[in-house]
């Protein structure tokens, strides 16, 4: 069986996903279609698809050549699969984060009456709709969906059903690269006293070049990190924005940090080894640490998603612990949206950047929030991963995936 793949292009959240259930079919031919930061993802990570494509022309003729198309967010692809009338399977870890201003009724009747001779005419068809109701459009459109577990999850699923005739939903767990866990957890000696994982942090707004007052105040901090934590004399950076030309080794006074982005298996492995482990609050990164029985301590916000992230979870010991803007900044000016509420994170990184009081206040207040991790308890930190689990659980992925592709 052909099967066709490809994820939205938001940081490596989606693209991780998608190369965990393409792990699950090693035994069909997974050609993964993308490019950006998903397709940057695809390629540090080949044993995870047999080929891997950009998209071009050709993608409508691959599609009319495949058996089964998998989307991981992918709004456009997923479209492009309804067109050639091909079995999608939707992906989504973000199912109730998505925010609609229309009725979910209109979206379903814009769906019904979707016209198939292309995509072009698709397109159109659903031009009315923002890119967060493309993709619950796209689940509308789908055979199946594979959501991911998260609070408020279950509001949405409601809403859902209410419309009537749509998909298989699957209720999941962790969308995770379970099948890597063992080999991350073996026995083995720390090569590092402190992990920082930023996650592929490119996506609609945020870039490695430009609107990135987030990396440049990250490395501000981090080059005072040693003489605030001497404990960390050996830090490793991992993230898209230190893959290829980018990864570097700073060495000063004895101590060390390294920035690259290694594979993902590799990264599981100073996951489950490293002490500290400070993340980018993005579900998929989450979600590996708690299988491998670690208790991160999240960074501040990049983009919205981390903000509704944290505030959904904030009754739990990694939400109370985190990381946030809000500590130096009211978050007043901060939309309840997706571009906009991104937009003003990347503003209030730049101020906090270039203002030394404000510097001032966000290192004191990080240096808070990392005395409070280090000193947890081995005790609290096994709570705060059984709590975390009892919140985000759900039924093992594998089995979810082995259904759908045996019908």
């Amino acid at each position: 069986m052909r099967i066709v793949m490809g994820a939205q292009n938001c940081g490596f959240g989606p693209v991780a996903e998608l190369a965990a259930v393409s792990r699950l079919l090693a035994g069909h031919e997974r050609v993964f279609v993308g490019d950006g930061v998903a397709a940057s993802f695809a390629r540090a990570n080949p044993d995870a698809f047999d080929d891997i494509r950009p998209v071009s022309g050709a993608v409508d003729a691959l599609l009319e050549s495949s058996d089964h198309v998998v989307s991981a967010m992918d709004a456009d692809l997923a479209l492009r699969a309804v067109v050639a009338r091909r079995p999608l399977v939707m992906v989504d870890s973000l199912f109730g984060f998505w925010q609609l201003g229309r009725p979910p009724a209109r979206i379903r009747d814009l769906c019904e009456s979707l016209p198939r001779s292309g995509f072009a005419a698709a397109d159109a068809h659903l031009r009315e709709l923002s890119p967060h109701e493309r993709v619950v459009a796209a689940h509308l459109l789908a055979t199946d969906s594979v959501i991911q577990n998260f609070p408020g999850v279950g509001t949405r699923l409601a809403e859902f059903a209410a419309l009537g005739s749509g998909p298989a939903v699957h209720l999941t767990g962790a969308i995770i690269d379970h099948t890597g866990l063992p080999g991350a957890s073996g026995a083995a000696p720390p090569e590092y006293d402190l992990l920082v994982n930023v996650g592929g942090f490119r996506n609609f707004l945020l870039d490695f070049e430009s609107n990135n007052d987030y990396l440049l105040l990250l490395e501000r901090r981090l080059q005072d990190l040693p003489r605030d934590w001497p404990r960390f004399r050996r830090v490793l950076v991992c993230g898209g924005p230190f893959a290829g030309r980018r990864e570097r080794t700073v060495s000063s006074a004895g101590r060390e940090a390294t920035y690259r982005c290694p594979p993902r298996r590799e990264l599981l492995r100073q996951v489950a080894h490293t002490p500290a482990y400070l993340m980018a609050p993005g579900l998929t990164a989450l979600h590996e640490a708690l299988a491998l029985d670690r208790l991160p301590l999240a960074l501040h916000e990049q983009h919205y998603a981390h903000v509704f992230t944290v505030r959904r979870l904030g009754g739990t010991l990694f939400g109370r612990t985190a990381n946030r803007f809000s500590d130096v900044v009211p978050y007043d000016d901060v939309p309840e949206e997706d571009f906009a509420g991104t937009a003003a994170l990347v503003r209030i990184a730049g101020r906090i950047r270039t203002d030394e009081d404000l510097y001032a206040a966000f290192r004191r207040s990080f240096n808070e929030r990392v005395e409070q991790y280090l000193s947890l308890t081995s005790a609290r930190r096994r709570h705060g991963v059984r709590e975390l689990r009892d919140v985000l659980g759900g039924e093992p992925v594998a089995p979810v995936v082995a259904r759908i592709f045996a019908q």
